[in-house]
């Protein structure tokens, strides 16, 4: 069936892919799609940074307005610095290497499911980092998780700061 080509969003916290999209067509709608996914399970926050390199896919009217609808700020590789997306670029180096090289698909649904499977079963789940403490994403992000959580119940809670609502009253009263 031809080429296709892959549009993935990269936790970059995390190191897990949150979103992708597959197709015979790199254009501004597989961007929007991988978008759509992350933004979907992350539930990103105003100001989340959406860093890519300068494609004319990333760069369209369309993508960029839809990331500032939604208050999440772009930025872009500089002109011909593949570092400043290595984290990505490391990404597609893992997914060539360790699941598609020298594979031919018969169809592109195939390939789809290769990535899907890649993705969400293998890089996420088991595949371990050295920049997460050799810890896959989601492990990586778990273990964060109950570490927050933690922290948060194990913060005392003083009622009788000098800047609390209620010592500000009696202090009034007084």
């Amino acid at each position: 069936e031809g080429w296709v080509y892959v549009c993935a969003v990269l936790d970059l916290f995390t190191r897990k892919i949150v979103g992708w999209a597959i197709a015979g067509h790199m254009t501004r709608e597989r961007v929007l799609d991988a978008l759509r996914m992350a933004y979907a399970k992350r539930k990103a926050g105003r100001g989340l940074i959406f860093h890519s390199d300068r494609g004319s896919q990333y760069a369209s009217a369309e993508v960029r307005r839809w990331l500032a609808e939604r208050g999440l700020r772009q930025s872009m590789s500089g002109t011909g610095n593949c570092y400043d997306n290595a984290r990505m670029e490391s990404f597609w180096h893992s997914l060539k290497v360790e699941e598609t090289r020298g594979q031919d698909f018969a169809t592109r649904a195939q390939a789809q499911h290769c990535v899907f499977a890649y993705s969400e079963g293998s890089y996420n789940t088991t595949r371990m980092h050295s920049s997460l403490g050799y810890q896959s994403p989601t492990h990586f992000e778990r273990a964060y998780r109950v570490q927050s959580l933690k922290a948060a119940n194990d913060t005392p809670i003083n009622k009788h700061s000098n800047h609390s609502p209620s010592a500000q009253l009696n202090k009034k009263a007084t």
